[in-house]
């Protein structure tokens, strides 16, 4: 990285860099495919809205700090990086890294489990330990196809609203958050939920949970709270995990 990039962009490449190695790790990837996109504070841009998105043609595994790429929201390149910017994921991302205040990071990914549940008519039910700690927190976008049109933008911050965890019907899943580990916390949360559904529903029909119980279940977890961390815990033990196994990310 250069000698003279501010120690907060540094940070944020190393923290973005880390995470891509985690999601391979868990297998979160879709070959050259998906985002995972951080905001960069105002310390580094200024107050303009810059953020790192993931080199295009590069594998989750070969994403580095250095090789991240900055754009701004329009989606112009601003570190002169060869690598060009996957268009599905510069329209979505930017459009909610611009329109939401609070969305320093998005997260989008195409799991089978997060596709499946995306597909069904029901969409996500409130069946299991991990849907009851999202309640009122899911919202739903109809599917309009590739992601490549900025018409689709307003449509899809409308779907969104407020709400973090987005499940994309017919596509996958989305969150966003304050922080990269908050947003970690809900796509994982999001997608252990849709694992859970999809094995639950194979075998027959499920037990769901009252909507008091999962109000109070969502009041009570704390892997989103910023007063216990908002997933800074969590996510800094998975990238313990990949030092072990490789941290070339950091380069």
């Amino acid at each position: 990285m250069n000698p003279d990039m501010h120690s907060d962009e540094r940070a944020a490449r190393v923290q973005l860099a880390a995470c891509y190695r985690v999601f391979a790790m868990l297998g979160w990837t879709e070959m050259i495919y998906n985002h995972i996109t951080l905001r960069l504070p105002d310390s580094v841009t200024g107050g303009n809205k810059e953020f790192l998105i993931n080199p295009f043609g590069l594998h989750y595994s070969e994403v580095t700090a250095s090789n991240l790429v900055k754009i701004d929201i329009q989606g112009k390149v601003l570190d002169g990086s060869v690598y060009p910017v996957n268009p599905a994921g510069f329209t979505v991302h930017a459009a909610i890294h611009a329109a939401l205040p609070d969305a320093h990071c998005v997260m989008h990914t195409h799991t089978t489990a997060g596709v499946a549940v995306a597909c069904l008519q029901g969409g996500l039910q409130q069946t299991n330990f991990y849907t009851a700690q999202l309640h009122d927190m899911v919202a739903y976008h109809t599917f309009e196809g590739i992601t490549i049109h900025a018409d689709e933008a307003p449509r899809l911050l409308a779907s969104i609203g407020n709400k973090p965890a987005v499940v994309l019907r017919n596509h996958g899943l989305l969150a966003w958050g304050r922080t990269l580990p908050q947003t970690f916390a809900i796509l994982w949360t999001l997608q252990r939920a849709c694992e859970i559904q999809l094995a639950t529903l194979s075998m027959g029909p499920a037990i769901p949970v009252p909507e008091a119980i999962a109000a109070k279940c969502t009041r009570d977890a704390l892997q989103f709270n910023p007063d216990h961390g908002a997933g800074k815990d969590v996510f800094d033990a998975l990238v313990r995990q990949v030092d072990k196994i490789d941290n070339c990310y950091q380069n």
